[in-house]
């Protein structure tokens, strides 16, 4: 069974690709920074398939990371900028999901960066080469501080363009959706509202989590997702049971809003489900595909674009709630 068990993790992993004054008397109170990421520098440059984008290496904790950074080419510095979070799938890659998730047009026209972190090679007898976030799960056994590496970019990012820092997000395709949740869950101090796509929480994260405020939450799913199943696995929660952690979590109304989006010739329904009346005007919302499998959806291929739900969800909140 023991063996069984393994094949089966190592089977789903391989399918997962695709936010006064002071004076002398304060000075004793003065937190010292990070010594960690006060010390961490980034050679940064212009690639060469977008000048608009930059790809920017750094060392973090003794492993080389680098990440991809989209800033319109009129990006408003007169103001707070909020910055977006797009975490790729386990195997996949920053560039590869910085074309099919296509969030540029969005950032252009609402003044906002988007941040395309690459995850790292497994180091685990399970799986030696592809890349993943650290979630627990099936990547229990990486040694990758996924958690500070974001924290250090967000950090990094915040010495060279004037972020909203109420307005960080997270979202993600798959693993990257696994660790949407497991940011807010460990670093909510800075993670304003999340985004999954495909994603679920392991049990890890679902056991330890402890947002310190009520959170926007947005879910995509299709029911024809066998790698990450609506009715979860072992190793995953099921994607009901994580829609009513965050429903609890912030005392949100038990029954949803729900509308339902018949295409019969298509062949297909929507499902949306919104809880309201939470914690700080947040909200937590479900769109389930009938037919959808484990994919980006676009309004090309399933009458849902993924990357304009997420940022018109996640974009309404800040980090004290909804935005009036």
């Amino acid at each position: 069974m023991k063996l069984i068990y393994i094949f089966t993790i190592i089977f789903i992993v391989s399918s997962c690709g695709g936010g006064g004054g002071s004076s002398s008397s304060d000075s004793n109170n003065i937190v010292p920074p990070d010594p960690v990421t006060d010390t961490i520098t980034e050679s940064c440059a212009p690639t060469s398939w977008n000048y608009r984008i930059q790809r920017c290496d750094l060392n973090h904790d003794n492993l080389e990371r680098y990440y991809f950074l989209y800033r319109p080419e009129n990006l408003n510095l007169s103001e707070s900028i909020p910055v977006l979070f797009a975490l790729h799938g386990y195997g996949s890659t920053a560039r590869n999901h910085l074309y099919y998730t296509n969030y540029a047009p969005m950032a252009d026209n609402n003044n906002f960066i988007v941040v395309y972190p690459q995850g790292f090679p497994m180091r685990t007898v399970l799986a030696s080469s592809n890349s993943h976030w650290n979630v627990g799960g099936w990547t229990i056994g990486s040694d990758v501080d996924d958690v500070d590496f974001i924290d250090s970019v967000i950090n990094l990012i915040s010495k060279k363009i004037p972020i909203d820092e109420d307005r960080i997000y997270s979202s993600g395709m798959s693993n990257g959706g696994f660790m949407s949740y497991h940011l807010v869950c460990n670093l909510s101090n800075k993670i304003a509202a999340i985004a999954s796509v495909t994603g679920s929480m392991t049990p890890e994260t679902y056991e330890d989590c402890n947002p310190s405020h009520p959170t926007p939450v947005l879910q995509i799913h299709g029911l024809q997702d066998v790698t990450v199943p609506y009715s979860g696995l072992s190793f995953m929660e099921s994607i009901p049971k994580v829609i009513e952690y965050w429903r609890d979590f912030n005392s949100c109304d038990i029954e949803p809003d729900r509308i339902i989006q018949d295409n019969f010739s298509a062949g297909y329904v929507i499902n949306i489900d919104e809880y309201k009346n939470c914690s700080n005007d947040v909200n937590v919302k479900l769109i389930l595909h009938s037919t959808m499998g484990h994919t980006w959806p676009s309004t090309n291929n399933h009458s849902v674009s993924a990357s304009n739900e997420v940022w018109n969800f996640v974009s309404q909140f800040d980090l004290n709630g909804k935005i009036n």
